[in-house]
């Protein structure tokens, strides 16, 4: 004797199983960062170059400008650091030295403002909003799985140790003086925007920091701005929510609560809303060593 709801409830499941395998399919989209090997992920990481023009043309030659118009990408980035976990972080315990730096350029010569010992968020914030100083925080990957699984993959690839850096530096103000560095850089721009001036190095692959009076390093070959167009981004984003409605559409029956749900938690990017203790946005700075 066939079960109860025989060959209906069969068909039904099957067809449930085809909608939610068609809204899969249409949700996801090719990750930002591939994770598969240490190649996939640095190739990723430069993209649209491609690896062998990057070592060809770039590395240890000239500096690589890659700008990306893509709400996925730019949303993925403001995941990896926001300014708001400044807050909870220093609640958990951060010190100056160790985890903190703040700092401006006076004079062309960088002036650290360290306190000693904990740091307080609130005297943070007010450095950072009456001294125009610049927060440099240590090592987030120790508080952030994603920064860590990428700096994993990138120690795997070079054979060498990488460490990372988030700067955040109030608008109109300058943290650090025009120098070298000592490791091998990659800027990821996370929120807001940053005015950059690159100059001919005086010192050819300089292996140790160093800092250079303006006088003597004349005129940038290289002027731009970092930076998260949220505007052009969220219009995408907008852009890509409806063709996946488009494509869910003969699927089954979308719920407007469905959508909104789904929409606030996993298609916009972080919100930092209207707190008053909020710092204004920084970038993130992914460094070589060895």
């Amino acid at each position: 004797m066939p079960k109860k709801g025989g060959k209906h409830a069969e068909m039904g499941k099957e067809m449930q199983a085809q909608c939610k395998r068609a809204k899969v399919e249409a949700a996801c989209s090719p990750p930002v960062m591939n994770f598969e090997n240490p190649d996939s992920l640095f190739g990723s990481l430069i993209s649209p170059i491609k690896q062998e023009m990057f070592f060809r043309e770039y590395w240890e030659q000239k500096p690589l400008l890659v700008q990306r118009n893509d709400p996925l990408v730019a949303a993925y980035y403001q995941s990896l650091f926001q300014v708001s976990d400044l807050k909870e972080l220093c609640s958990q315990g951060l010190y100056y030295g160790r985890d903190i730096n703040i700092c401006r350029c006076v004079n062309g010569k960088k002036k650290v403002l360290n306190k000693e010992g904990k740091v307080n968020y609130m005297q943070l914030k007010k450095d950072f909003d009456q001294k125009k100083a610049t927060i440099q925080f240590h090592q987030p990957q120790r508080f952030k799985e994603e920064l860590w699984k990428i700096q994993e993959k990138l120690e795997c690839y070079f054979g060498s140790l990488v460490g990372s850096n988030v700067y955040i530096t109030p608008q109109g103000s300058q943290g650090l003086p025009p120098h070298y560095d000592d490791v091998e850089v990659f800027i990821l721009q996370l929120e807001g925007e940053k005015h950059w001036r690159l100059y001919k190095p005086t010192v050819h692959l300089a292996r140790e920091y160093n800092v250079e009076s303006e006088d003597r390093i004349g005129t940038p070959t290289h002027e731009f701005i970092l930076k998260v167009d949220i505007a052009d981004s969220t219009k995408k984003l907008s852009s890509l929510l409806r063709r996946l409605a488009d494509r869910l559409e003969n699927t089954r029956e979308l719920r407007s609560s469905d959508m909104k749900k789904d929409f606030i938690m996993n298609r916009l990017p972080p919100y930092l809303g209207c707190d008053s203790d909020a710092l204004t946005p920084g970038r993130f700075e992914v460094t070589k060593t060895g």
